[in-house]
Parts: C-alpha cells; sequence; structure tokens
C-alpha cells in the first residue's frame, strides 16, 4: 500500500493522532502527585520540629510524638527514650521512602508513558532515567514498595507489645507477598530481555 493511499490519511490519520494525545490526560495525574509529594513533605517537617521540640523538653511535642506513632506504655512517658526516638525517625525514613516512590512515580511515568522530559544536558538528571521503561519502572517500584514494607514491618516488632499477635502475622505475611512478587516481576523481566536479545 503507498504513502499516498486514502486509508493513511484523513479521518483514521486524526484519529491515530487524538488517540496518540490522549496521553496528555495523566497529566493532572502527575500534578496530583506532585500536591502529594509537598503534603509529605509538610508531614515529615511537622514531626521533626515536634521531635526537636520534644528534645528540648517539651511536653506537647512528646505527647504528639507519642500519639502520631501510637507507642503505649505502662507508665506515662515524660521525656524522650531511646523507643520513641526510633520510631519516630523511622517514621522520617518511612516518609522519605514513600517520597522517593512519589518521584520515580511522577517522572518515570511522565517519561515513560506521556512525554519525553529532555533533561540530557541536565547536571542533576538521575541516572537511572538514562535507560527507564515500563518494565524498569515496574522493577523499581516493587524494590521501593519492599524497603516501604521493611520500615513498617521494623515499626510494628518495635512497638510489638501494642499489637495484636494476628496483625503481626499478617504484616509479615503481607511483607513477604511483595518480596516474592518484587522477585517474581524482576525474574519475569529478566527472562523478557533474554527473550528480546535471542529474537535480535
Amino acid at each position: 500500500m503507498s504513502k499516498n493511499s486514502p486509508s493513511s490519511k484523513g479521518p483514521m490519520n486524526s484519529l491515530s493522532s487524538f488517540i496518540f494525545a490522549s496521553r496528555w490526560l495523566q497529566l493532572p495525574l502527575y500534578l496530583g502527585l506532585i500536591a502529594a509529594q509537598a503534603v509529605y513533605v509538610f508531614h515529615f517537617w511537622v514531626e521533626l520540629v515536634h521531635l526537636l521540640e520534644a528534645a528540648f523538653g517539651s511536653e506537647t511535642a512528646l505527647q504528639a510524638l507519642i500519639t502520631s506513632i501510637g507507642y503505649k506504655a505502662s507508665a506515662p512517658i515524660t521525656s524522650l527514650n531511646e523507643t520513641v526516638i526510633m520510631l519516630v525517625v523511622l517514621a522520617l525514613i518511612d516518609v522519605v521512602m514513600i517520597s522517593n516512590l512519589l518521584i520515580m512515580v511522577i517522572v518515570g511515568g511522565y517519561e515513560t508513558f506521556v512525554s519525553r522530559l529532555n533533561l540530557q544536558d541536565h547536571p542533576d538528571q538521575p541516572e537511572w532515567l538514562d535507560h527507564v521503561n515500563a518494565s524498569v519502572l515496574k522493577v523499581k517500584l516493587g524494590t521501593a514498595i519492599i524497603g516501604i514494607s521493611s520500615i513498617h514491618l521494623l515499626k510494628t516488632f518495635i512497638n510489638a507489645a501494642n499489637y495484636d499477635e494476628k496483625v503481626l502475622m499478617w504484616q509479615t505475611i503481607i511483607h513477604i507477598a511483595f518480596l516474592l512478587s518484587a522477585i517474581a516481576i524482576a525474574y519475569a523481566d529478566r527472562l523478557m530481555s533474554h527473550h528480546d536479545k535471542a529474537a535480535h
């Protein structure tokens, strides 16, 4: 069929352009994730300020921290102890890891599914963005989710006295399920890449 045939122009070509342009409908989703990132940054600073104030003896800040981490003790807590500090720091790390996950989804997803970012000459271009695609993004997201799940599980076991045994068991099972899922995704991606190399 020649390039000048009627089927390659007109309504079909316009329809193809319209369908391809529909990828821009994802733009509000990524902008929404940026707004969610801003909320996480605000939450991080609120918790950090409470931690610093509690370190200098503020009872109000200390109670706010204890409430936010869900920590309970047999005796009233009047000053920061190692367990509270550890739980707060883990909560802050959790926020950072979720924020990293958001960045991977926003930047990698936009680059993969919407439009090129054209960052080739930018000094701060992430190294992983050079070879990002849907498969690489899935593996990276799976790894990030395992890291977040690990932090949650560690927080739960440090504060295990305040959780039911079923909660501890199910959190462990869910973490193992995340781990097995990430391994399966990585293995499937490796098989597909080997298949593609063999085909070429």
